[in-house]
């Protein structure tokens, strides 16, 4: 039994709207508080990121040197994606 063209096409069509969806579900990090009064931020691994909002305001004020720790270490570290660790 053959699918006819219009519905074929409508398939293709929602399929590929399916799939722009995912992406841009995946690609967009979300922040929600959590049903403790945490602040989780998903969207960086499998499971949320999950901290008090004093414990987010410490590890922010820590960004620079995370940076140089990060940079100072790069050829330790693995990373995720294939991105150039000679920054």
């Amino acid at each position: 039994m053959s699918v006819p063209s219009d519905l074929q096409a409508e398939l293709e069509r929602l399929r590929a709207e399916n799939e722009r969806l995912r992406a841009a579900a995946r690609r967009a990090g979300l922040i929600k508080v959590s049903e403790k009064g945490a602040v989780s931020v998903y969207g960086l691994g499998r499971f949320p990121v999950t901290l008090y909002p004093e414990q987010w305001e410490r590890l922010l004020a820590m960004a620079d040197e995370i940076r140089a720790f990060i940079r100072d270490n790069a050829d330790k570290l693995k990373w995720k994606s294939e991105q150039a660790t000679s920054s």
